[in-house]
């Protein structure tokens, strides 16, 4: 059982080491300069200012979020049907598998026909 790993196990090794040679080189060769940029938290872009925890943020980031999650998990529902269409073809069940392809396709796509309507892709508001 192990010899059907070992290629596996060979190249998950040969990657680490990789990793690791290229990490200890740039910690010996590569310069160190210390800035005060560098050494600043950096959080969503925005700079640090004031106590105010409670920053009221624009509903547009999360409406962004939501949308990219959205169309992200299409992608990821597609991709495989892609793959095995062939072999829903072939069992007799392709049509069946199709429509409800697009039944799911035109969903969303109604979807992102109202947001973009809407303004919800537009990011300068």
């Amino acid at each position: 059982m192990l010899e059907q790993y070992a290629p596996i196990l060979m190249l998950l090794a040969a990657v680490m080491g990789f990793a690791l040679f290229n990490i200890g080189l740039s910690e010996l060769v590569g310069r160190r300069r210390r800035a005060v940029g560098k050494e600043a938290a950096y959080e969503c872009g925005m700079g640090s200012y004031g106590t105010n925890a409670r920053l009221r943020l624009s509903i547009h980031f999360y409406l962004v979020a939501v949308l990219f999650i959205l169309f992200d998990v299409e992608v990821l529902l597609l991709v495989p049907w892609a793959v095995a269409a062939k072999g829903f073809g072939e069992a007799g069940v392709g049509m069946h598998v199709f429509g409800c392809v697009a039944a799911f396709l035109i969903v969303l796509e109604v979807g992102l026909a109202y947001v973009w309507a809407k303004g919800g892709l537009t990011w300068d508001r």
